[in-house]
């Protein structure tokens, strides 16, 4: 998985886009990059989908983990047919925000 970062300094948004798996192997890139974002200097954190093919459990787990450093300042863009009917599946969808 690759993660491409796009910082908007005026703004204080942060934008994660997710490309190819995010599985057992590409979870702990996902948990790097969250940690090392300064929630308290943030407004807005965005997950951008689009191009994620494939999520396990490892990977909803960092969703889950994002959310309960981010809460209010996590948002998720760009979610495919397949990934949000694994979201709903799990009951992450009532809780995660979408745009």
């Amino acid at each position: 998985m690759e993660i491409i970062k796009t910082e908007e300094a005026a703004a204080k948004k942060i934008t994660l886009q997710l490309v190819g798996w995010l599985d057992t192997l590409a979870a702990p890139e996902l948990e790097a990059a969250v940690e090392e974002l300064d929630e308290a200097s943030l407004e807005k954190v965005v997950m951008d989908l689009e191009k994620l093919e494939y999520i396990s459990s490892s990977g909803l787990r960092q969703f889950v983990a994002a959310y309960k450093k981010l809460r209010n300042k996590l948002v998720f863009r760009n979610v495919s047919d397949n990934i949000m009917g694994i979201l709903k599946t799990t009951g992450l969808d009532k809780r995660l925000v979408f745009e």
